[in-house]
């Protein structure tokens, strides 16, 4: 018969998901320190082990987006799901703000005379303005091979790219080109996995390390 565990409080709860992990996985891990605490919040959010070999760095992501948010930078993500999973109370304090285009009227219009995704149409709106923010990118590829078209021409600058876009058609092929470009730090997961919620677990970790950092 499943037993139960009577926990109900949601600092609890994490707590102990977090034990669990450390648990299972053994040491030496393939990640250490600040790159641990990111890659052990995608399995909390995932439950899935796999991210172990599929999780990548840029060698200055995470000190980039540390120092971002401890900036109070703007943090564009391309779902109103990611957005709404990057919890407030971590960044709050920084001045932070979480936005996502996708309802935007101006993004539906030019979607629609253009024949382009709202997700493509959203990076046209708003690249431009976010030199210094962080781009989380969860669940479309053409909104991540749209940001790396504009950061290889020097139209935005980003300080960090969160990319997971999710699925079967060119998921895979975006996030193999952000690993492929070397100036703009980046989190990303290989192959075909991703997703909002993975996403947006990546900006929690990062606002809790800047919470630790100061």
């Amino acid at each position: 018969m499943t037993r139960i565990t009577k926990i109900t409080e949601p600092d609890e709860i994490e707590r102990r998901s977090f034990a669990i992990i450390d648990s299972e996985v053994l040491e030496p891990r393939p990640f250490e320190g600040a790159h641990w605490e990111v890659v052990r919040r995608m399995i909390h959010t995932s439950a899935d082990f796999e991210l172990l070999s599929l999780a990548v760095f840029h060698n200055d992501a995470v000190q980039a987006g540390i120092a971002a948010i401890r900036r109070g930078c703007t943090i564009v993500t391309d779902t109103e799901m990611a957005r709404a999973g990057i919890g407030l109370r971590r960044i709050d304090r920084w001045g932070c703000r979480v936005k996502c285009f996708m309802g935007d009227e101006e993004v539906a219009r030019r979607a629609r005379e253009l024949g382009i995704t709202r997700a493509r149409a959203a990076l046209d709106l708003v690249a431009g303005r976010m030199d210094g923010g962080i781009f989380v990118i969860g669940n479309a590829p053409t909104a991540l091979l749209r940001l790396l078209d504009f950061m290889n021409k020097g139209i935005c600058r980003p300080s960090l790219v969160v990319g997971m876009p999710v699925g079967f058609v060119n998921a895979e092929e975006s996030k193999e080109l952000l690993m492929g470009q070397s100036k703009t730090p980046y989190i990303t997961v290989r192959g075909r996995k991703g997703g909002s919620a993975l996403a947006a677990s990546v900006v929690n970790a990062l606002a809790e390390l800047a919470g630790k950092a100061g």
